[in-house]
């Protein structure tokens, strides 16, 4: 059989285990739940029926879910602008020829091994640092900054500094890695050329840096967006598993889970979740690729 195949025809035998897998696994579980996001499904009965918009309609009156969605773009914001804005202070900090930073490679895995951790286990880290008994609790309180244990954890506020601190701590280092990356593609001789000319560190940096790690920065930014869409990992773990202390760390994502797991297992309402929390984040990812894409990405008009 294959002997009878055209030459140019082998690339899709290569490529056909990722199409399989693709429709399998990424369309098709779309398509369900924007099917299902449409019905009145639960896990206590097998049949279900079309009710139309009515998921969506109890889903915006629902003051859970707006709250959800103000918080995930909340913690995703307060962990994104520091991570961008450390990363760019460390990317130019390692990639500058004047400074001749010593052991980069050993910088760059160090700054990416928190990358590298599991949710799970740093989430449990810092459970037990910030417990009731915890260690930062008896420091503080053997130092005399405290009288009494405090219960970091049900402070609404703290619990969202952690989550924020953990989540920068986590990622910023893949992002000072790409950032660098970028920066080191850049040819100094442009560099050399704008001194020449005049300009000083912020212009050549605002004129020649930003323009040509422009890719780049969309790349971080609407993985960032995606991946903040779907916190859930870190505010599940770290406290009860349903947003407390008084919903201040309800996401998205834990705001869908809770229905789907909820006594019937609204599966319909579960799916309604997901379906906004999709088209939200792909309509912010669009924008974004279309306000910061490249002039000449744009089509050209025809040659008349």
């Amino acid at each position: 059989m294959f002997k009878k195949l055209k030459h140019q025809q082998y690339g899709y035998l290569f490529v056909a285990p990722f199409i399989i897998g693709f429709l399998v696994f990424g369309l098709y579980p779309v398509i369900n739940t924007i099917v299902l996001s449409f019905t009145d499904r639960t896990l206590m009965s097998s049949s279900y029926r079309f009710i139309g918009l009515q998921n969506f309609r109890q889903l915006f009156a629902d003051s859970t879910f707006t709250t959800a969605i103000k918080n995930t773009w909340e913690l995703w914001l307060m962990n994104f602008i520091p991570q961008i804005g450390i990363a760019f202070l460390l990317a130019i900090w390692f990639t500058n020829n004047r400074l001749k930073i010593k052991g980069v490679g050993i910088w760059r895995m160090i700054f990416y091994m928190p990358n590298l951790m599991m949710a799970s286990a740093v989430a449990a880290l810092f459970f037990s640092l910030f417990s009731y008994y915890g260690p930062v609790n008896q420091l503080l309180v053997r130092s005399g900054f405290l009288t009494e244990a405090v219960d970091f954890l049900r402070k609404p506020a703290v619990a969202r500094g952690l989550v924020v601190f953990i989540q920068w701590w986590m990622w910023f280092g893949q992002t000072t890695i790409l950032l660098m990356a970028a920066m080191t593609t850049i040819s100094p001789s442009l560099y050399e050329a704008a001194e020449v000319d005049g300009a000083g560190t912020f212009q050549m940096f605002r004129m020649i840096t930003l323009p040509l790690i422009k890719p780049v920065l969309i790349y971080i930014l609407v993985t960032s967006l995606v991946g903040g869409m779907q916190m859930f990992d870190i505010p599940y773990l770290l406290t009860d598993g349903r947003g407390s202390p008084g919903n201040s760390i309800l996401t998205n994502t834990i705001n869908m889970y809770m229905k789907f797991h909820s006594s019937k297992g609204h599966i319909g309402a579960a799916s309604a979740v997901g379906l906004v929390v999709f088209l939200m984040t792909s309509i912010v990812a669009l924008l974004i690729f279309f306000l910061l894409r490249e002039k000449h990405d744009e089509p050209a008009e025809a040659d008349k």
